[in-house]
């Protein structure tokens, strides 16, 4: 079984709607890099990793969004994923998922739960 972690990535207020932020879980060389995205008052739990050939999915920190802020964007080829689902909509991987992690927000903080390094 797979270890994981459960991380804070920050209080949910902080975030704009939508907005996105960016985490690690782990130390070293290679932890493992997901994000968190708000909408409304929602927040949902990737990992960073775009489904057409895995790279990371943000060239900036924390940028993840299209410009009009409604769908989740790769900057390295374009592909469109929607917010809710993490489902590509658009772009070289149709109908591929990011990889949801588990998020609750407790307190007002927001908590991701992942795997321990790559």
């Amino acid at each position: 079984m797979e270890a994981t972690e459960e991380v804070s990535v920050g209080r949910f207020d902080e975030l704009t709607d939508p907005g996105s932020r960016e985490f690690h879980i782990g130390d070293g060389d290679w932890p493992f890099k997901g994000f968190v995205v708000r909408q409304g008052g929602d927040v949902f739990a990737y990992q960073n990793s775009c489904m057409h050939l895995g790279y990371p999915m943000n060239w900036k920190p924390d940028s993840f969004l299209t410009k009009d802020r409604a769908n989740i964007i790769c900057s390295s080829h374009g592909a469109i994923y929607e917010i809710s689902t993490g489902l590509c909509i658009g772009g070289p991987c149709i109908g591929k998922r990011l990889r949801v992690l588990p998020v609750e927000v407790r307190e007002g903080v927001i908590y991701v739960r992942g795997p321990v390094g790559k």
